[in-house]
């Protein structure tokens, strides 16, 4: 079986090597030209980061991210109103690690090549179309430098290719907008001491205002910033990861606010780049795919990142569409497996940040009560996942 993956981001990069330990063929296509590390700050939840440990790359994550200890949550001058541990500290086996995403792109890009060889990721490289044949798929591939379009045979079909999925697009014509949660976000890295104990993350609200803030490791801060705007409403602007933006834009929405000793405004303006970006999802879909082909990650379930989950959700993602195609007598029945093990859940997982982003506890016990209900809606809860079986075929 040969698996042709649209996308090398983090799903589509997982995706590839989690086939390949399945002893599962995988062909990554990218259309971007260069894979760069690009980005700033994400969180690897514990149940991505069991995932990345079994396909060998626990070592490699603890030296590039911060393990997560604690989450703290406070008003604008910095003053706690609530905290609990994260990761292993709350029970979990495994860490929840700080990362810079286009790092830990690269780490992953690294590894498929390592382990795939180096012709597995063709940049450069653009899906347009697909049509589904007797036993396999059919794609059109357009090589960004010739301008030349070929085709290229294939068992299964993998969406992989995020948030402006062409597979989606091309799977559910009539998929809905972009639902923008009347939130703007500005996003960006400091170099700064870390506050705390050196492995806290930090929410600061003030009303419709918050700021979230953790280290990243090699002397960072990684900040976001989100300012609620409107009532929510179908997207009618433009979403790209990274589009820049001007700290002028966002300074006015944080005067006097404080962090650990840390003026706010200054860490904004310590920022090299700063990039913004609506927050949007989609509502789920009640399909995927079809046949051979299938969806995965933000092509299939793009949600608000308030629960700190899409990566997390891709990873996981990847793991279930190896495990259940390396079970299943054929390909149409192992995705049709993937999908009926992830899509109800991912689709929990979009509607609980639709939640959290609305709920905005003000007291200890607020904030208890949704965290903990976050956890057992979306099945990250610590017994869960510790009990949970492996997700390598065996």
């Amino acid at each position: 079986m040969t698996v042709l993956i649209a996308g090398a981001g983090i799903g589509g990069l997982t995706a590839a090597l989690s086939l390949d330990a399945a002893g599962i063929g995988a062909v990554v296509v990218e259309s971007t030209r260069e894979i760069r590390p690009l980005g700033v700050g994400i969180n690897l939840l514990p149940h991505a980061v069991r995932e990345l440990t079994e396909l060998g790359l626990g070592g490699a994550l603890a030296s590039l991210g911060v393990a997560t200890a604690e989450i703290v949550h406070c008003d604008r001058h910095g003053r706690e109103i609530f905290s609990e541990p994260r990761g292993v500290a709350q029970g979990y086996r495994w860490p929840q690690y700080s990362v810079h995403r286009g790092e830990l792109q690269m780490l992953l890009l690294s590894a498929v090549r390592e382990r795939l060889g180096a012709a597995a990721v063709r940049t450069g490289t653009r899906l347009t179309d697909f049509e589904e044949e007797a036993g396999g798929v059919r794609a059109r591939l357009l090589d960004r430098a010739t301008g030349t379009t070929a085709p290229m045979a294939a068992d299964v079909l993998v969406g992989a290719d995020g948030l402006h999925s062409a597979v989606r697009a091309r799977l559910h014509p009539d998929g809905g907008p972009l639902l923008w949660s009347g939130v703007r976000m500005w996003r960006g890295t400091t170099p700064a001491e870390p506050f705390r104990a050196g492995r806290s993350m930090a929410i600061l609200r003030d009303g419709g205002t918050q700021l979230i803030a953790y280290p990243i490791g090699r002397g960072r801060l990684n900040w976001v910033c989100q300012v609620r705007e409107s009532a929510p409403v179908p997207l009618a602007e433009e979403a790209g990861w990274n589009r820049t933006a001007r700290v002028a834009d966002v300074l006015p929405h944080y005067e006097g606010w404080e962090l650990g000793g840390l003026d706010v405004p200054t860490l904004l303006a310590g920022s090299g780049e700063i990039l913004t970006y609506p927050m949007v999802d989609r509502d789920p879909l009640p399909a995927w795919g079809r046949g051979r082909v299938t969806l995965l990650g933000d092509a299939a379930h793009p949600m608000y990142p308030v629960g700190a989950n899409g990566a997390s959700q891709a990873v996981v993602d990847a793991r279930v569409l190896a495990y259940e195609l390396a079970r299943a007598d054929d390909a149409a029945q192992g995705l049709a497996r993937y999908e009926d093990a992830r899509r109800e859940a991912t689709s929990a997982v979009v509607l609980a940040n639709r939640r959290m982003n609305r709920a905005g506890g003000r007291t200890p016990h607020d904030l208890a009560r949704i965290t903990d209900t976050y956890r057992h809606t979306t099945g990250s809860d610590v017994d869960t996942l510790n009990a949970r079986a492996s997700l390598t075929p065996r």
